[in-house]
């Protein structure tokens, strides 16, 4: 298959290099946001991966009124650019209204449309007329053949900076699984393919400050899973003390452990690389 090239600051995403995107779910203080930051820098630097910072300026699909949705958009964007300044990442950020996406355009690098709204007509098309890459979150109720229909939406607005991401299936009851065919069916679009892990360990039905609403020992062998299958990038969000985050604290991973979580993905990777198009096409 041929594979098309999304540039994201000076990442080539659908290369043969394994990119990243990690930082904490939603924006919270200053002082987390830089942390987080610092040692994302220290990790590209050590490892030679290079990250996207993600981070949303609002989580719109809490499940209560009481959980804590983000700064908004304007508190939000800010505390991104500094970000930006300061450590030098290309930025993505969740949208999740037609009007937010021109203003977060003219900071961030990447507008991301959550997976519960990939079928959103009017908001895909309001990403893509940004021109900014727009990375699609494949919809946990949508076929992975069928996340075509948004790409040919975004495309049709003039626009083939694209990414699709996958994050599970609902399956069951306040259940997530991954199908690695979804790899394969959505690289089919030609676009980059990211597999979000840490989104994919959500228990649906559990508030996520709670230990249980999470399954972080799955994190290592879904992420070698889908490396392993071929995709391009991962989705780890990252935070100092996971525990006491204001959004996902029972899924994303601690700081601390990512640069040791990443090291036998990018070696797994190199092999993946080298054997990929050795095998004829079997269908």
């Amino acid at each position: 298959m041929s594979q098309k090239i999304v540039r994201v600051g000076d990442i080539e995403c659908g290369s043969d290099e394994l990119f990243l995107i990690s930082g904490p779910c939603v924006i919270e203080d200053e002082k987390i946001m830089m942390s987080v930051a610092e040692q994302l820098r220290e990790i590209q630097e050590r490892l030679g991966i290079k990250i996207i910072y993600k981070s949303s300026f609002q989580k719109d699909n809490r499940s209560s009124l009481n959980y804590y949705n983000g700064p908004g958009l304007d508190k939000g964007i800010k505390i991104l650019a500094k970000v930006k300044e300061q450590f030098g990442f290309p930025l993505l950020t969740d949208v999740h209204y037609p009007d937010q996406c021109a203003p977060a355009a003219e900071v961030v690098d990447v507008l991301q449309i959550p997976a519960y709204l990939c079928m959103q007509t009017m908001l895909v098309v309001a990403a893509a007329q940004t021109g900014r890459v727009v990375n699609v979150k494949h919809g946990q109720f949508l076929a992975p053949e069928n996340m075509k229909h948004p790409v040919k939406k975004i495309e049709d607005s003039g626009n083939e900076q694209i990414i699709l991401t996958e994050r599970g299936f609902t399956f069951g009851y306040n259940d997530l699984v991954v199908d690695p065919r979804s790899f394969y069916h959505m690289a089919r679009t030609n676009y980059p393919v990211v597999f979000d892990v840490t989104h994919a360990i959500r228990k649906y039905g559990i508030p996520s400050a709670d230990a249980k609403g999470g399954a972080r020992e799955y994190l290592p062998v879904l992420a070698r899973a889908g490396v392993a299958s071929g995709v391009d990038g991962l989705f780890i969000e990252s935070h100092t003390c996971p525990s006491e985050a204001l959004c996902d604290a029972a899924s994303q991973l601690d700081i601390r452990y990512l640069e040791e979580f990443m090291k036998p993905l990018i070696e797994l990777h190199a092999v993946e690389v080298k054997y990929r198009n050795t095998l004829p096409e079997l269908a």
